[in-house]
């Protein structure tokens, strides 16, 4: 809005219109602004969490890649691995793994009930969680370009008691391959070895567990050794991860469908993949601690 002008004298008879002094604007703050992006992760809490972890990660998993130059540096791709242990230890050691190495975020998708535990839901999305949605995964890799993972066995992988150890779990319905196909982006399997014992489950009590409404109530042998400690701590176990080469498929992005056949039979061409690459790495361990 125009300043209102003032009326000033010079000679008798005689008026001046001068213009007002426009007072100047007062100096607004600049708001605060926030890293957290539309899933909720913080690259500040990443930050953070990569701090607080790479001691454990270079000294206490002391984790070793096999063909980490195999995930790309830019453009969408989904990673999918192997996953085991009542509190998995494969999923931070992978995001640490690539984000320390490769300098790229990784979104880790996961069952929606994470999200949905008070404080728990809020850090886990502040440090790359998000919601298994299909929706979400394609908007990751097609729209955004991003690196997301996925574990296809679920809560059947981690639900493993110690004897299974190793013997990889149905991939479900291949969800999954039909993502990747629709976002038009590679799939990345990645073989991870010593999560399994890390935090192996003995038994399971699935009367409570049915009681609280969760896929299982684990007995580690962590806890056997340590107590109700235990339960956080997980053993000294060495990791190594091996990245498969990148599985492309010739359909088009973004169509309506896909032959259902065609992506169980891709679904489980990756899970014998994984299977036969973990045997092979098991075969070449001579230690559970010492790789």
């Amino acid at each position: 809005m125009p300043s209102e002008p003032t009326i000033e004298a010079t000679r008798p008879g005689t008026l001046v219109h001068l213009p007002r002094p426009t007072p100047e604007p007062a100096a607004l703050e600049d708001p605060r602004l926030s890293d957290v992006d539309e899933w909720g992760r913080s690259e500040h809490m990443r930050e953070l969490a990569r701090r607080l972890y790479e001691p454990l990660y270079r000294y206490w998993f002391r984790a070793e890649w096999e063909g980490l130059e195999k995930i790309p540096t830019t453009g969408g791709a989904l990673l999918v691995a192997n996953h085991a242990g009542a509190i998995p230890s494969d999923a931070p050691v992978i995001m640490h793994g690539i984000e320390s190495e490769l300098h790229r975020p990784v979104y880790g998708l996961a069952d929606h009930m994470f999200k949905a535990v008070p404080v728990v839901g809020t850090m886990w999305s502040r440090a790359g969680g998000v919601a298994a949605h299909p929706e979400n995964a394609y908007r990751l890799l097609r729209e955004q370009q991003q690196l997301a993972l996925v574990f296809p066995e679920g809560t059947k992988g981690t639900g493993k008691v110690y004897t299974e150890r190793y013997k990889l779990r149905r991939f479900g319905r291949g969800g999954f391959v039909e993502i990747a196909m629709r976002a038009g982006v590679p799939i990345i399997p990645i073989a991870v070895v010593g999560s399994e014992e890390a935090m192996p489950i003995v038994a399971k009590v699935s009367s409570l567990a049915k009681l609280i409404g969760v896929p299982y109530v684990p007995i580690t042998a962590n806890m056997l050794v340590l107590g109700p400690v235990g339960g956080l701590v997980p053993f000294p176990a060495k990791m190594r991860l091996q990245v498969l080469d990148p599985i492309t498929f010739d359909v088009p992005a973004d169509q309506d469908r896909y032959s259902k056949s065609r992506v169980m039979e891709e679904a489980e061409a990756i899970r014998v993949r994984l299977q036969d690459t973990l045997y092979e790495m098991l075969r070449r361990r001579r230690s559970v601690w010492f790789g």
